[in-house]
């Protein structure tokens, strides 16, 4: 009998370490809890401070994983691996993770702090009536230049100005299909969501002739090249020009006449999530104005809060390089989801120009 009871006092006794242990693994792996809140976001995209302030202020313990591509993200979620409670897709990522059922439909009674968001960047067509999504940065594709190191009488206003021949070798791109082929399109006046393949071919046609002009097609490292003024120009967003700028006063930022992308990044829930309620919270929370416009001086980029601008810096909010008049900004283009078959005919053209580089 004694034998028996130390079996089953054994047994006990396993079961709650395995509990125990299975506990923390699935905290460690983002299943959330009523105190545990699991963020999917962009790299170095907040200030870990009010991540600091969230915890302290709730007593909800954030687990934060970051990704580098929508893509990558939102496989990520497909799989199941890893419960999100929030993540922070591009605008056409939204629409495509809406066609998927990807995700929740957020209950604007719980976000009071909507109020403070402008106007201009709700009920977008990439999510009518913001069911499923709210924008936490936004911003635009433009070209950063510095004029100390153009040839004396040139000027940048535009796209077209980038095939003036007096550029050779002084072009940084960005590596992304949509970015490069969209600059193609919108130099020829078409929308940069075209998907016909006549006037796709056109744009790349176009792009060959800029070739002479590239000096790399980049990431990440434009930031540090044109910092470093190893060249005169780059194609790239925003709030990258913003980084560049801050470190190397001689560089200015423009978007272009002939239009651009304006795009946003979003807060959203997926359908995964363990922590709606605190899901909910943290998106609030980050839509208070003085949180967003703390958040905004650490990540540059816009913020679509318009309460917080009463918060920011004169000079940064006066900056019409990063917050341009609506007259500019309704000529912007939101990107749209075109759809696998065209996104793969797109990235297969651009593939086309890199290779036409060599």
């Amino acid at each position: 009998m004694k034998n028996l009871f130390r079996a089953f006092l054994a047994i006990v006794i396993v079961s709650v370490i395995l509990i125990v242990a299975i506990n923390r693994l699935n905290a460690s792996q983002g299943f959330s809890g009523s105190d545990t809140l699991t963020v999917y976001n962009w790299g170095d995209y907040i200030d870990e401070e009010l991540i600091s302030r969230f915890q302290e202020e709730t007593g909800i313990t954030i687990i934060y994983e970051t990704f580098d591509s929508n893509e990558a993200m939102m496989t990520k979620i497909q799989q199941g691996g890893t419960s999100y409670d929030v993540a922070v897709p591009s605008e056409y990522m939204v629409e495509k993770m809406v066609e998927e059922d990807l995700l929740l439909e957020l209950d604007h009674s719980l976000l009071p702090n909507m109020q403070n968001l402008d106007e201009r960047f709700l009920d977008m067509a990439f999510d009518p009536g913001n069911r499923y999504s709210l924008p936490y940065f936004w911003g635009t594709v433009g070209i950063v230049f510095n004029p100390t190191l153009l040839p004396e009488g040139t000027e940048i206003t535009g796209w077209d100005d980038l095939w003036n021949p007096a550029f050779e070798n002084q072009i940084l791109l960005i590596d992304g299909a949509r970015e490069i082929m969209g600059m193609g399109l919108n130099t020829l006046g078409y929308s940069l969501n075209d998907t016909n393949p006549a006037r796709l071919q056109e744009a790349l046609d176009k792009l060959k002739e800029l070739t002479p002009n590239v000096k790399a097609i980049v990431g990440d490292e434009n930031k540090l090249l044109m910092q470093n003024e190893e060249a005169a120009i780059a194609v790239g967003w925003s709030g990258d020009a913003a980084d560049i700028m801050w470190e190397n006063e001689d560089i200015d930022y423009v978007v272009p006449e002939e239009g651009s992308n304006l795009w946003f990044d979003n807060f959203v829930i997926p359908k995964t999530a363990r922590n709606v309620e605190a899901a909910h919270q943290f998106i609030n929370f980050m839509m208070d104005p003085e949180v967003a416009a703390q958040n905004t001086e650490y990540v540059s980029y816009s913020t679509p809060n318009k309460a917080a601008l009463e918060f920011m810096p004169e000079d940064m909010v006066e900056d019409e390089r990063f917050y341009p008049e609506p007259e500019l900004t309704e000529l912007l283009e939101v990107y749209e989801n075109l759809g696998q078959q065209n996104l793969a005919y797109y990235n297969e053209l651009f593939l086309q120009f890199k290779m036409y580089r060599k």
